[in-house]
């Protein structure tokens, strides 16, 4: 088995990585990453409906997904990800469990008692510490996974909380809300998460047939074209999404403002906007307008800046930039 550490924290780079280790190596894989604040939504995700737009936007939390199924998971570097890539005779036969126990088998030898949850989870006392999500190619299966050591929870929920069941309407598969806690503190010894990360890689390198695995120049050379053309695009991280509906009624300075718009790929089909927030011209028109825009806070702030300073809206003595913020997440 091939031990990989990764020193890159940029997450397009890392999800690539994997991508990359599955589909173009005939060895088996173990491999650890880390990546700065990230939501990393599974494959068949709506992105829109997994996490807190706003929170997201204002604290440059940055939204990728990943090419295996599951939940939403939120990445920062007091996380460490891990992922083993193996080549299987019978892809139909392959169990979480199977990989999920070489992690908790791992935390027994620094006297953590974790326990898997029966489904994708890994536990301490009841508490989700890692979550977990596999991809077949071929005859190899991609099985990864959180280990939350010592991240930020409270970032965690903020950016994982949507709250948008009731205004994003899809098949999309959806995420399970789970209670989280940290590994660090439960760790009597004096460990760091450098020092973890070590400790888990020992633990592969016991097995004779293991070995380090540095990338070469033709390895990045080519996870680096993967994460830009495909990992770091919209189109992959948000226009992949399956197509969806989206209605919301909101008051802003005491007006009220009515939103409907029918999306697929990313893209606005129609839109109606209706309400007392602008008047019913600018209503028509705006929703004209929308029609054919990606649903995104790039494009919907950009629409709407010719309205924000416009005397057809309501109550536009009282507008302020806090409105013009509010105007613009009322679309999310």
């Amino acid at each position: 088995m091939l031990c990989i550490n990764l020193k890159n924290t940029d997450p397009f780079f890392c999800l690539a990585t994997e991508e990359y280790l599955l589909k173009n190596f005939k060895d088996d894989i173990f491999l650890l990453w880390q990546s700065t604040d990230t939501v990393v939504v599974g494959k068949h995700q709506n992105a829109l409906s997994e996490i807190n737009y706003p929170f997201v936007i204002k604290h440059n939390i940055r939204v990728a997904r990943r090419i295996s199924g599951g939940g939403a998971v939120f990445h920062d570097t007091g996380n460490v990800n891990f992922a083993y890539i193996k080549n299987v005779p019978d892809s139909s036969k392959i169990n979480f469990s199977d990989f999920t126990f070489k992690i908790i088998n791992a935390l027994k030898k620094l006297n953590i008692n974790s326990t898997s949850s029966g489904k994708n989870d890994i536990l301490i006392d009841g508490k989700k510490i890692s979550g977990n999500a596999e991809h077949i190619y071929k005859n190899r299966v991609l099985h990864h996974g959180t280990l939350l050591f010592n991240s930020d929870l409270h970032k965690l929920g903020e950016a994982l909380k949507s709250g948008s069941g009731v205004r994003y309407h899809d098949k999309a598969v959806q995420s399970r809300k789970s209670e989280v806690t940290n590994i660090l503190p439960c760790i009597t010894k004096n460990l760091n998460i450098s020092d973890f990360i070590n400790f888990l890689t020992a633990e592969e390198l016991k097995s004779p047939d293991s070995s380090f695995y540095l990338l070469n120049e033709s390895d990045l050379r080519e996870i680096n074209a993967l994460a830009k053309n495909k990992f770091m695009t919209w189109d992959w991280n948000f226009g992949y999404s399956p197509k969806y509906l989206f209605t919301t009624l909101v008051s802003l300075n005491g007006a009220d403002l009515n939103i409907r718009l029918n999306v697929a790929k990313g893209i606005i089909k129609d839109a109606v906007v209706t309400g007392s927030y602008f008047n019913s011209n600018d209503s028509l028109i705006l929703s004209g307008e929308l029609s054919g825009k990606r649903h995104i806070y790039k494009d919907i702030r950009d629409l709407l800046e010719k309205y924000s300073g416009k005397r057809t809206i309501k109550s536009s003595d009282n507008y302020s930039e806090q409105t013009e913020d509010k105007l613009i997440f009322a679309f999310f």
